[in-house]
This record gives structure tokens, sequence and C-alpha cells, in this order.
């Protein structure tokens, strides 16, 4: 490892796919949306006309929330939570959702204490990951460096918004394949293995 925990008690998480199961099928919500398979969803309705853009991110909510209140906890992910609160770290949620989709997920998953509204910051927030804002922000509010923070996430766009901040990148791939390493300062299979290090 090319850095240290000790000195890191700002901690990031990407939501779906990190502390969630992964449940999304994205290219099935793409095929219902008519966007391109190639594209990722909010970068294609971006593209589009205003108002055609706003009809499809309200259908795109609505996908997302039914997926929402069938969302289950990663295993690991309340005992990770529950020892970076035992050590006074900050811990918050940046994610490409919507905050009340966000909401709904955490509250299904058991996971909502851990994070009170403000800690949760949505595409609607902040422009959304890759973007390195949403982490820069979340360190601001702390008063807080970028080297005391660590984004945790499943995606190639979570590891890139950490590595645009200056945070250490935590990436986790059930599937062991981790073929976006090369942006990663840790794989890990999963939380407990991030849990057991620190």
């Amino acid at each position: 490892m090319s850095f240290s925990f000790d000195r890191r008690d700002c901690w990031i998480f990407d939501m779906d796919g990190t502390l969630t199961l992964s449940i999304h099928d994205f290219d099935g919500i793409k095929r219902i949306l008519g966007i391109p398979l190639d594209q990722p969803i909010l970068e294609a309705l971006n593209n589009l006309p205003t108002a055609q853009a706003a009809e499809l991110h309200q259908q795109l909510d609505t996908l997302e929330l039914d997926i929402a209140h069938r969302a289950t906890a990663q295993t690991g992910a309340r005992e990770l939570l529950t020892k970076l609160r035992s050590r006074g770290a900050q811990i918050a949620i940046l994610t490409r959702n919507s905050k009340p989709n966000a909401q709904v997920t955490l509250a299904a998953c058991g996971l909502a204490e851990f994070f009170p509204a403000e800690l949760i910051l949505s595409r609607h927030c902040c422009p959304p990951k890759p973007s390195p804002e949403g982490i820069l922000q979340l360190l601001s509010g702390w008063n807080a460096l970028p080297d005391r923070s660590v984004m945790v996430g499943d995606y190639l766009f979570d590891l890139e918004a950490g590595r645009r901040a200056g945070s250490a990148t935590v990436y986790l791939d059930p599937t062991g394949a981790f073929p976006w390493q090369d942006h990663a300062d840790l794989p890990i299979t999963n939380l407990a293995e991030l849990t057991a290090i620190l």
C-alpha cells in the first residue's frame, strides 16, 4: 500500500454497488430511456434537448426509485461504517443517483443512520462523478485537505473522481477482476478486507 489509513479520517463512499449490492441493469435502463448503450446515462441525457432531457430524467428517477426500494446492504457495510464512526471519522455519500432515491436506498439497507441528508451529495448537488467537485465540496465543509480523504467505489468514475480530488482510492470489485486497478490505491473484493486493516 502506498499510503496509510492512519491519518485519513474523511471517508467518501459511492452508494450503489459499493455500500449496496449491485442490482442496477444500466443497459436495461438505457434501452427503456432510448439512449445509446455506449454512453453513460447522465451524460447521454445532458446531450438531449432540454424538454426531452427533463422528461427522461423524471423517468430515470422513477426507475431508480423502484431499485432503491429493493436495495440491500453490501456484506460488511454496517461493520465498516460502525468502525469508522468509532474512530471519529467523517463519512459521506457521493452518488450519481438522486438524493431522495439515495435516502430511500439507505433506509432499505438499514444504513440511513450513518448519513444525515447534508452528507449525501447527489447528481443534483454537484457535477456528477468523475468530476471531483463533490469530494472537494465535502472536504471544504469538513475543513480538511485531500490527503486526509479516501474515496471508496466500485466503478471507474468513483476512482477518477478520487484521483482528481487528490484522495486515496479504494476499489471494490467482488469479482476480483479489477479492470480499473491502475486508478486504485487499494483493490478489495469485499468491505471486510477494508475493515480488517483499519
